[in-house]
């Protein structure tokens, strides 16, 4: 931004130059050219092309920077949905297989890492407490129906602050109530958990 402010800050005084400086050009020209034929329209065409060669410099600058933020924004959100669905998938291979092996945990350890570089601050801290669940329900190795009910409720928990840290802005502006859906995840999963045990 402080680059996009500079440049735009040195063609600004350029395009003023020119037009101060065509100002008094165009006023000594006048005089000396008064005789030869078209030298005051050639000078107006040269001027004019300086200024709009400039002004489009300077929008062309700040059209270039928003298309590079945009473009770094989704490579980012992108980034932190894979990685937020790595964790989602351990989980889900985890309770299917009803183990818990080294492997699933050196998986869990490196997604930790990974969560690290992307989550906000919300996720981190809900992300804790999952993991606080997780180590007290795996304990033994074994995912019981118990402990997998238990992992599925922290996991809810943890999918609303996921939601609101990928969407979150679109939900505020379509004006949802976000109490609501956090109650319906954490609804749905009470269902799940239901259907699970029968």
């Amino acid at each position: 931004m402080k680059i996009w402010y500079e440049n735009n800050t040195i063609l600004m005084i350029l395009s003023a130059f020119v037009f101060i400086g065509g100002y008094f050009f165009l006023r000594l020209a006048y005089h000396i050219s008064d005789k030869m034929p078209f030298t005051q329209e050639i000078i107006l065409i040269i001027l004019g092309t300086l200024a709009t060669v400039l002004i489009t410099a300077m929008l062309l600058n700040k059209q270039t920077e928003v298309e590079l933020q945009k473009e770094q924004s989704i490579k980012f959100l992108e980034l932190k949905s894979e990685t937020y669905q790595k964790i989602i998938d351990l989980m889900e291979e985890i309770v299917q297989k009803k183990t818990v092996t080294k492997e699933d945990k050196n998986r869990l350890i490196f997604n930790t890492h990974r969560i690290a570089l992307v989550a906000s601050p919300a996720v981190l801290n809900e992300y804790q407490l999952f993991l606080e669940v997780f180590n007290s329900e795996t304990k033994d190795g074994i995912v019981s129906v118990e402990d997998a009910n238990h992992l599925n409720k922290a996991l809810a928990r943890l999918t609303i602050f996921i939601r609101k840290d990928l969407i979150g802005e679109l939900d505020n502006q379509s004006g949802l109530d976000i109490d609501h859906i956090n109650r319906q995840i954490l609804s749905n999963a009470d269902i799940m958990q239901d259907i699970s045990i029968h």
